[in-house]
């Protein structure tokens, strides 16, 4: 009885490793199943990554415009203002909750 089962130990281990590679090749992490949540994960990324674009080249002109050789006296006056807490006297302050 033995031996006639070690004949088919080969072929049983055989079909066990195959069946194991085959069913991680279909549900892993990269499977064949999963594509559909890559095809989302990239949509997702995609959008993040032209809102960055778009913050980034406003940055870019924000920043050009406080440069010494194009200075804008009106980003200048609003970011002092932002940053020091100031409003000119004929402004409306109008204050919110956080």
């Amino acid at each position: 009885m033995l031996a006639r089962l070690q004949t088919f130990l080969p072929t049983a281990a055989l079909a066990l490793l195959i069946f194991y590679f085959g069913f991680h090749a279909l549900t892993g992490d990269r499977g064949l199943l999963s594509s559909s949540q890559r095809d989302a994960d990239l949509a997702a990324k995609t959008m993040e990554l032209k809102k960055i674009r778009a913050e980034r080249m406003d940055l870019e002109a924000r920043a050009r415009l406080l440069r010494n050789g194009s200075l804008s006296a009106d980003l200048l006056e609003e970011r002092a203002r932002s940053l020091l807490g100031y409003a000119d006297p004929k402004d409306y302050v109008i204050r919110t909750k956080r």
